[in-house]
């Protein structure tokens, strides 16, 4: 049971790397631009916290060699990426940057610290205590998608949620859970299978709206194209009315002795052909109401 808990672990740490390891693209791009443009840093102070929380975490626990070397490698990639916003984010916001790191980054995990090993003595108390820390600060970073979830359901698509981080987060978390469950771990296997929960939601969520989204952009497509087809086609069809409207106006007005005057549609074919090229301004000056098109044609001479 100890080397298969081990096996786990190692493909625990091996996915957790790759998770912590994803945003270097996005970093190379800040140095080659010298901006962190419109990048977020708090995602990479949290993340920071929690693994500076779990691999103190690791160093209390007796057993706890994996859940140290993965938070460990993960806290050195939260760092640079910290220090580089630090660096290449604009002047009137590194001064806020610094003082979140300094309270999130420093004091936070600093007072931990003390208080662990300065006023709890006990091993076993130590560990329920920054577990229980670990453990909320882990399922608030898994909760954190759950906007993204309202925003696929609200509209249908699942634009904003990549299924590669989806996928990773969801396996990150059940390999977690299993490990927890092999080496009876209460703070580990809590957060992770609730992680493990809203991942697998996640990527339901994409499996049904992954081809709504595709319809729904291929209509658009479609109506974008056949839109000024349509709008030509109802002008002609509005022609032929017109006209099939004046052929009985002339034949009910035959032989009366006052011929009723006839009144020029609004919507005929070249005033439509002429509106379609009308600029915003020329359409507010040209485009009369019906009544004064009527009124001005009665008073012609």
């Amino acid at each position: 049971m100890a080397s298969l808990s081990f096996i786990i672990g190692i493909i625990g740490n091996i996915i957790s790397v790759l998770v912590f390891t994803s945003p270097i693209k996005t970093f190379l791009r800040v140095v080659k631009k010298k901006s962190t443009e419109n990048y977020k840093v708090l995602p990479y102070i949290t993340t920071l916290l929690s693994t500076c929380l779990w691999t103190f975490y690791g160093l209390l626990k007796p057993d706890g060699l994996l859940v140290l070397t993965v938070n460990g490698i993960g806290a050195v990639f939260q760092f640079i990426y910290v220090t580089l916003f630090l660096i290449y984010a604009p002047p009137d916001k590194k001064i806020k940057i610094a003082n979140t790191v300094a309270v999130l980054n420093v004091g936070l995990p600093g007072s931990v610290t003390a208080i662990t090993l300065l006023a709890i003595h006990d091993n076993s108390t130590q560990l329920i205590f920054v577990g229980i820390l670990c453990a909320g600060q882990t399922i608030a970073m898994y909760a954190s998608p759950l906007s993204s979830m309202r925003i696929v359901i609200k509209t249908k698509s699942v634009e904003y949620m990549p299924f590669s981080l989806s996928f990773f987060l969801f396996l990150n978390a059940g390999i977690w859970c299993i490990y927890s469950v092999l080496i009876k771990d209460f703070f580990v296997g809590v957060p992770n299978a609730i992680g493990f929960v809203l991942g697998a939601t996640q990527l339901i969520l994409y499996t049904i709206y992954k081809n709504k989204s595709k319809m729904s952009v291929k209509s658009r497509d479609v109506m974008s194209e056949e839109s000024p087809a349509e709008l030509v086609k109802g002008a002609i069809e509005m022609q032929g009315n017109d006209q099939e409207i004046n052929l009985k106006n002339r034949s009910l007005n035959k032989g009366s002795s006052m011929p009723k005057q006839q009144i020029n549609r609004q919507y005929s074919m070249p005033k439509i052909t002429k509106t379609l090229s009308f600029g915003p301004h020329e359409l507010h000056y040209n485009c009369a109401p019906i009544d004064d098109v009527e009124v001005g044609e009665k008073h012609q001479p």
